[in-house]
């Protein structure tokens, strides 16, 4: 089976070694993995933002790109979700194009979902030491429906799971949001840096890397230095040292 990664900006360009994390872990899942060379955005800023024109121009890019996989894999909720619940919206008034993309839509997995449900992978015990506590990114949650898989997965590598408190309440990332309502957002995800805090488990475990960079940059900025913060897949493929 052949296996289109969406790798998503942020990783691309801010945290590529995440991205080798995901290679990994589906590969040794047994399937052939492909990373399309032209890919860029998935078009969730500008759709976010009212430039609906850019963001279809960029569904229809990513359409023609990933229709010929067997499935496409996002290592990310909000880019996850994008695809999947909104380029509906962006492609309604082109049958062609929407009977394209329901087909892509079927095959289209956030990778905690994709290793647990398609995989249906048994990973063995690893080499993590100490307990984590969980975030639950806000588009993958409630878009993408996952909150057990990467739980179930971290049990399998023996990982130990403290949940924080409010664990499924937003960091205050929300892409654009963070820009334009600086203030909000920063409130915000002070109160998810304090409850990561008083979880006691020095580390806080997560499927978005929007999540992850806001959560980490707020930490670092309070002077925080001591907290990881980790993607899932670095987790899981035992890459936690890098």
């Amino acid at each position: 089976m052949r296996v289109g990664l969406f790798v998503t900006c942020l990783i691309d360009l801010m945290r590529p070694e995440i991205g080798f994390s995901v290679i990994k872990l589906l590969e040794q899942a047994g399937f052939e993995v492909i990373v399309p060379p032209a890919q860029t955005c998935c078009g969730q800023p500008a759709y976010n933002s009212g430039e609906r024109r850019i963001a279809r121009d960029l569904a229809e890019k990513m359409l023609r790109e990933f229709e010929q996989f067997d499935y496409v894999v996002v290592p990310s909720g909000s880019c996850g979700g994008m695809i999947a619940a909104h380029y509906g919206d962006l492609l309604r008034d082109d049958p062609e194009l929407m009977g394209r993309y329901e087909k892509l839509r079927a095959k289209v997995y956030e990778l905690t979902d994709f290793l647990v449900n398609v995989g249906k992978v048994q990973l063995a015990p690893g080499s993590f030491n100490g307990p984590v506590t969980y975030h639950d990114s806000c588009s993958g949650l409630r878009e993408l429906g996952v909150k057990a898989q990467p739980r179930a997965l971290l049990a399998q590598r023996g990982v130990a799971v403290t949940e924080m408190k409010d664990c499924e309440h937003c960091c205050g990332f929300g892409g654009t949001f963070a820009v334009k309502y600086g203030n909000i957002s920063t409130a915000i995800v002070d109160e998810k840096c304090a409850n990561v805090q008083a979880s006691g488990t020095g580390c806080v475990v997560l499927g978005d890397l929007g999540c992850m960079l806001n959560i980490e940059g707020r930490l670092r900025r309070t002077g925080d230095t001591a907290t990881r913060v980790l993607h899932i897949a670095q987790v899981l493929a035992g890459d936690t040292e890098r």
